[in-house]
């Protein structure tokens, strides 16, 4: 099945219908009872998330009758909707406020996401950012971009290879188990620079558009990652898992490493994680 453009329009508006309806009205205006936590203090979910996760949800059931859609948040109520990307024809993956803990804090550093998945293979995905009501596509062998809301268009690329002293990204080492955490942590300084913005929307963008070089995560809830990590292929990057092997969105651990090439991927997981403790 090919995924089209026409198709990933549709997606689209339904992403900044949801973000215009549900999220941005809601914006720095939450009661307390609004955020409540779900694994933990770092876990958070509010009105927004679930209701715009079930206006995504309805809205992509219409337009793609038949198809499977896994949500973030109605996952969290039933995990076993994740054994629903293996086999499905068509899928769809939704993060309906990527960065809640920004969110929930009032700053304007989240986005509105979505993957689509053939047979468990990612073939397009959407990032949308709510507060500049632009988006960020991608569809498999077709390239990366972002439009405007006036239908402005750029292509998206990432960064110029680099030495290892001169990178700069995002590394979030709050899920890696230990001794890879305090190893990780202790070698950050070998990088030119380094963040968390608790963010993948934005992080994913900013590393397709060659504003960042590196991106290092642990945990890897397919809303979470099979958006960016096809913005990141299609815009020219390279990326694997911690040891090596392919991503999938099938699997939730592993973690992933997204530079320019594979020799930057390769001499940042030999600065951040040798193979000792690997």
């Amino acid at each position: 099945m090919t995924f089209r453009t026409a198709q990933l329009a549709g997606l689209v508006e339904l992403l900044r219908s949801a973000a215009r309806v549900e999220i941005m009205p809601r914006f720095r205006k939450l009661a307390a009872g609004d955020v409540r936590q779900k694994d933990g203090p770092l876990d958070l979910v509010t009105e927004a998330d679930e209701a715009a996760e079930r206006m995504i949800t309805a809205g992509i059931a219409e337009q793609f009758p038949g198809c499977a859609v896994v949500g973030e948040e109605a996952t969290a109520a039933d995990p076993s909707r994740l054994n629903l990307l293996a086999d499905a024809d068509l899928a769809f993956v939704v993060d309906p406020v990527d960065g809640t803990a920004n969110f929930a804090a009032g700053l304007p550093l989240f986005g509105v996401m979505a993957a689509v998945l053939v047979r468990g293979e990612v073939v397009a995905a959407v990032i949308h950012d709510p507060i500049c009501d632009d988006t960020a596509l991608a569809i498999r062998g077709e390239g990366a971009w972002t439009e405007a809301s006036d239908g402005r268009r750029a292509d998206l690329r990432v960064a110029s290879p680099v030495p290892v002293a001169e990178m700069a990204g995002n590394v979030s080492w709050r899920y890696l188990p230990e001794p890879q955490r305090a190893v990780v942590c202790a070698n950050l300084p070998k990088l030119g620079a380094s963040w968390d913005y608790r963010c993948a929307a934005h992080e994913y963008r900013m590393a397709s558009a060659g504003h960042c070089h590196l991106l290092f995560f642990n945990r890897m809830m397919p809303w979470d990652h099979a958006p960016g990590w096809l913005l990141h292929q299609e815009a020219g990057g390279y990326s694997a898992r911690l040891d090596g092997d392919p991503y999938t969105p099938l699997s939730t651990d592993g973690g992933l490493i997204c530079t320019p090439d594979r020799e930057s991927w390769q001499a940042v997981r030999d600065a951040l994680l040798p193979p000792s403790v690997a």
